[in-house]
């Protein structure tokens, strides 16, 4: 299944499946808070970086797959599950970029400039994630031929 993006699925997903993201985020990031007042930042931040909207959205992948095959006479959902595989693999791609950036936020922010290191870290994320894909692209194709 080829990385794309698609635009008509915006208009696909219904306004109350909007609302349980955000709902869903949200709470993860309250739950995050309480436990960094409890057990400290350090704990909390553990749970900060809970892939928030990755189960709810991982879910709605699914869904929106399943019922575009419905609604074409096909009762397969074998692309649904696929898809939100797809979606997980890049989600692991941009976990293992989050990685990298946490990692020069802890090291150098302590001693030095807030938005230099901000902007390394960026950049560390955006070009790990990228490699990333870049590396399951090329293996990928290696093993379709």
């Amino acid at each position: 299944m080829p990385i794309s993006f698609n635009w008509s699925a915006i208009t696909r997903t219904k306004w109350y499946e909007y609302a349980g993201r955000f709902v869903f985020g949200g709470a993860i990031t309250v739950v995050a808070g309480l436990l960094a007042k409890r057990f400290g930042p350090a704990v909390g931040g553990l749970f900060l970086a809970f892939p928030a909207i990755f189960p709810s959205s991982a879910t709605l992948v699914q869904k929106h797959e399943c019922e575009k095959k419905r609604n074409a006479g096909i009762r397969d959902n074998v692309r649904g599950k696929k898809a939100a595989a797809l979606d997980a693999a890049g989600a692991s791609m941009g976990c293992v970029g989050l990685a990298c950036f946490a990692l020069i936020v802890w090291k150098w922010l302590p001693n030095q400039n807030a938005a230099l290191v901000l902007a390394a870290a960026c950049v560390a994320w955006l070009g790990t994630s990228m490699m990333m894909w870049r590396i399951l692209k090329s293996r990928h194709g290696r093993n379709s031929h």
